[in-house]
């Protein structure tokens, strides 16, 4: 087996951001270890998700379901794709998934976002909505995963036009 050409580590297209798992840092230089070999990544990932589990059930338990819809899960996942678009657009600017960046992908994004939005919810709410709506939970449905990606699109959107410095835009 022969060892990979050191040409192909370097980045072919510099206008992406660069892939973190390649080796393309100077002999000697410290890299970062994979986010799931450390024990603190984990831990931020732990913590986040604990905290938006218990804000997704503190909000589920508080809002009554309106005409047998849950829109308390509605809610949730749409608000979710928002932050995530959002915030993943804002971290996009850093071409090394590293320090403070990855910390806060990793916590907020991954664990707290990750803990705040429910497809095992949605899927659930949509099967019991179903025994006795089908076209409420077929539409329920549908209208979660149109309006996520709408939200997510969004958080998109203002990242790029207004949350961005003005050194930082392209």
């Amino acid at each position: 087996m022969s060892t990979p050409d050191a040409s192909r580590c370097g980045d072919p297209e510099p206008k992406l951001p660069v892939n973190p798992d390649l080796d393309t840092a100077e002999p000697g230089a410290r890299r970062s270890s994979p986010a799931h070999l450390s024990l603190a990544h984990v831990g931020l990932v732990a913590v986040g998700g604990a905290i938006g589990t218990g804000l997704r059930y503190f909000i589920g338990t508080s809002l009554p379901h309106w005409a047998g819809i849950p829109v308390a899960t509605f809610g949730i996942n749409v608000v979710g794709a928002f932050l995530l678009g959002l915030l993943l657009e804002l971290l996009a600017d850093h071409s090394h998934d590293i320090g403070w960046a990855r910390r806060l992908r990793l916590g907020v994004g991954t664990g707290g976002l990750g803990g705040f939005t429910t497809y095992s919810a949605l899927a659930t709410d949509t099967v019991i909505l179903g025994a006795t709506y089908p076209g409420r939970a077929a539409g329920y449905a549908l209208a979660t995963v149109i309006f996520g990606g709408a939200a997510s699109i969004a958080g998109i959107w203002l990242s790029r036009r207004h949350l961005r410095p003005r050194w930082s835009r392209g």
